[in-house]
């Protein structure tokens, strides 16, 4: 017998062919069982699954294979489709060829078409396993049209897409949650984002950028939004009015990104994970004050009068949703101690900023600001934060030639992907997740 991955056709075309064609398929076996003389398999690959049948008296060399068949075990069949209403889209294979490719070693660690009952810990020790699910994967899939949706956008409105330096020689945010690498003979950080980067970008003439790419933060937080390595989708864009330009931007971004995946998967999320997918239409403002204040008014009174916790955040968002009938909304003008030194502050009340963080049912998944573009308020800033301005001088300097009033912001793209599929643990949004614990697989 003679194998060609040539002609192999993925199972989901496989199923749109016409009864009576001949086909090859491959992937991994999902389920087997023997009724009498009667062996089935069904074999799963990236499009689909579909059954298998071998009969005894017929081809009982195909017969005794798929019996001695085990989860997960690679195979390849081929053989003539034939309709069949009790199987996987109304039709299965009469096998006349199967090949065992590769086997399973047994017992299979985790069951991938039983992931709810196991432990995530166990799921993600196993992950490549875990994959195998075709709701997981489905995750990777809409992350996939996300990302290249937003990538869409924001070229078709005059942005290009830059790669700046993962590896920093000081903390971006000023703060102590950094990694440390050791740089030949100095000290260096993995970059928590492209912030100071993609600012210098807009001044050096590009006017509009966006970069994906990975972001690390040294948080030792243990809970199920958080991760110390994650995809940020950063913007910036220059000659704005103040951070409305930006805000009107970012949800423009968020809402065609959301519609392209409602478009693509919106049956399948529905199936998968039990939730609708509609897109926002309308997104309304609060400042972070007003947002202080319906809080308190509905019985949830912030531990920190200069912050919205992830409780405060959800809560929030039920609010917003009961009063305004959207899960999409921004808070805006957060107090100028929570925000970074390169915040624009407000110039009537300089305890405030031109800031905002966007909230979608619940969770902030962008946040931004119009930035400092005087030099001088600009070094000011740095000493008001406790920062030396000597070690951003590389960054300050940039300002004193010329640089154009100019705002961005920064989307988590696993919040927006979990936010979007109703997914509790971030973890699952991530491919291969790391936190505190977590460095390996």
């Amino acid at each position: 017998m003679t194998l060609s991955f040539k002609e192999r056709i993925p199972i989901g075309e496989a199923l749109r062919r016409a009864e009576g064609d001949r086909v090859l398929i491959a992937g991994w076996v999902h389920t087997v069982r023997v009724v009498g003389g009667v062996s089935f398999v069904v074999i799963r690959d990236r499009s689909g699954m579909v059954q298998c049948v071998a009969k005894k008296n017929v081809n009982p060399e195909a017969f005794n294979i798929v019996k001695e068949l085990g989860s997960e075990d690679v195979v390849a069949v081929k053989g003539s489709l034939i309709s069949s209403k009790a199987s996987l889209g109304g039709k299965e294979i009469v096998i006349d060829e199967i090949y065992v490719i590769s086997r399973a070693a047994k017992p299979v660690p985790i069951d991938p078409d039983d992931w709810e009952k196991t432990s995530l810990a166990t799921r993600l020790d196993w992950r490549f396993l875990d994959l195998r699910s075709p709701r997981n994967r489905v995750i990777f899939e809409v992350t996939d049209v996300a990302i290249n949706a937003m990538r869409d956008f924001y070229r078709s409105n005059g942005f290009i897409e830059i790669f700046t330096p993962k590896i920093v020689a000081e903390a971006t945010e000023g703060g102590a949650e950094v990694f440390p690498v050791i740089y030949f003979d100095r000290n260096a950080f993995l970059a928590q984002s492209p912030q100071l980067y993609k600012q210098m970008m807009v001044i050096s003439g590009f006017e509009r950028v966006f970069e994906v790419g990975p972001v690390y933060r040294a948080e030792k937080h243990h809970t199920n939004r958080h991760l110390t390595e994650y995809e940020s989708v950063d913007i910036e864009m220059g000659f704005i009015d103040d951070h409305e330009d930006v805000m009107r931007m970012v949800e423009r971004a968020v809402q065609h990104t959301i519609e392209t995946v409602s478009s693509k998967y919106g049956k399948i999320v529905e199936e998968y994970f039990k939730i609708k997918l509609d897109t926002p239409k309308y997104v309304p403002r609060i400042t972070f004050r007003e947002a202080h204040k319906l809080l308190e008014s509905n019985g949830f009174k912030q531990p920190d009068p200069n912050d919205i916790d992830s409780d405060g955040e959800k809560a929030l968002g039920e609010i917003i949703e009961r009063e305004y009938g959207t899960q999409l909304f921004y808070v805006t003008e957060y107090p100028w101690v929570k925000r970074p030194f390169y915040t624009m502050r407000k110039d009537n009340d300089p305890n405030y900023t031109k800031s905002f963080d966007l909230i979608y049912r619940g969770m902030e998944i962008v946040s931004g600001s119009q930035r400092e573009h005087r030099a001088e308020v600009l070094e000011s800033q740095i000493k008001e934060k406790g920062l030396s301005v000597e070690s951003f001088n590389f960054f300050i300097r940039v300002f004193r030639y010329g640089a154009p009033p100019h705002g961005g912001s920064g989307l988590g793209l696993e919040r927006l992907v979990a936010q979007m599929l109703g997914i509790k643990n971030i973890r699952e949004a991530r491919l291969l997740p790391r936190d505190p614990e977590r460095l390996t697989p």
